[in-house]
C-alpha cells in the first residue's frame, strides 16, 4: 500500500515540480520555441482557440475545453480501455489470489518467493498484467501538464466566463472542486479491485487530493479533470459493465461452495 501511494504521490509531485520548472508567465503563440512549447502546448492552445471561435465569444472557450478534453480522451482511449479491462481482470482473479495467500501465509523469505512465483504464474495464465494500469497514468500526466500550460499561457482565455466561473481563476464557490472530488471517487470505485485492501486508502485519499488541488487551480483545468472523469465513468460502464468483477467473484465463490 505504501509503495502504491508513494507512486501516485511521486507522479503528482513530479507534475507540480515540472509545472514550476517552466515559465508559465510567458504567453504561448505560433512563435514560441522549444520542443515542449512547439509540440505540446501550442497545438493544444491552437485547438482550444479554433473550437472557441466556432462556438462564439459568449461561452466558446468553456465549450472548447470540454470538446478538447473529449478529443484527448478519445486519443488515449485504447490505453484507457486496456487499463479498465486490466482492473476488471484483477477483480476476477481475486478469489484465486486469496487462496494463494492463504496457502503461502508464512512470512519467511522462501515462502514469500514461492507466493510471488505462483502469483506471476496465475497472472500469465489469466492474461492479467498488474502493472497495466500505470501506463495510462504516466501518459496522461504530460497531457494534463501541457493542458495546464495551454490554459495559463493562452492570453485569449483570460477573462472568459463559462457558466458561473471564470476559466482562468479558481471556482469561488468550490462547486467544481467538489464535483472533481466526487467524480474521482466514483471513477476509482468502479475500477478498484474490490478485495484488495491496499487500494482502499487511495480510494479516499485521491479524491481529497484532487479536491484540494482544484481549489487553487484555474477552473478550466478542473473542468478538464471533471469531463475526463465523466468520460472514464461512462467508458468503464459501457465497456466492462459496473459489476463484472463482482459477478466473476460471485461465480468463483459459488463454485467453491458446490
Amino acid at each position: 500500500m505504501i509503495k502504491k501511494f508513494g507512486l501516485v504521490a511521486m507522479i503528482i509531485g513530479l507534475l507540480l515540480v515540472m509545472t514550476g520548472c517552466f515559465n508559465i508567465e510567458e504567453p504561448i503563440n505560433s512563435s514560441s520555441e522549444g520542443f515542449w512549447d512547439s509540440y505540446f502546448v501550442y497545438p493544444l492552445s491552437w485547438v482550444i482557440l479554433f473550437v472557441a471561435d466556432i462556438f462564439g465569444e459568449q461561452s466558446g472557450h468553456g465549450w472548447a475545453i470540454v470538446i478538447v478534453t473529449i478529443l484527448l480522451r478519445i486519443l488515449i482511449l485504447p490505453l484507457m480501455i486496456k487499463q479498465t479491462k486490466s482492473a476488471k481482470a484483477m477483480q476476477a482473479v481475486q478469489p484465486e489470489m486469496a487462496k494463494l495467500r492463504e496457502k503461502y501465509s508464512a512470512k519467511d523469505q522462501k515462502t514469500q518467493q514461492q507466493l510471488q512465483q505462483e502469483m506471476m504464474k496465475l497472472f500469465q495464465e489469466k492474461g492479467v498484467n498488474p502493472l497495466a494500469g500505470c501506463l495510462p497514468l504516466f501518459i496522461q500526466m504530460p497531457i494534463l501538464l501541457a493542458f495546464y500550460h495551454a490554459i495559463m499561457r493562452t492570453e485569449e482565455i483570460g477573462g472568459h466566463q463559462f457558466m458561473w466561473f471564470a476559466l482562468d481563476a479558481p471556482d469561488p464557490f468550490f462547486i467544481l472542486p467538489v464535483v472533481a472530488g466526487i467524480t474521482t471517487f466514483v471513477q476509482q470505485k468502479m475500477m478498484m479491485v474490490t478485495d484488495n485492501p491496499q487500494m482502499k486508502m487511495l480510494l479516499y485519499i485521491m479524491p481529497v487530493m484532487i479536491f484540494v488541488f482544484a481549489i487553487f487551480f484555474p477552473t478550466a483545468l478542473t473542468l478538464y479533470w471533471v469531463v475526463g472523469n465523466l468520460f472514464m465513468i461512462a467508458q468503464t460502464y459501457f465497456i466492462t459493465g459496473p459489476n463484472v468483477g463482482k459477478n466473476k467473484t460471485a461465480e468463483a465463490t459459488g463454485g467453491k461452495k458446490k
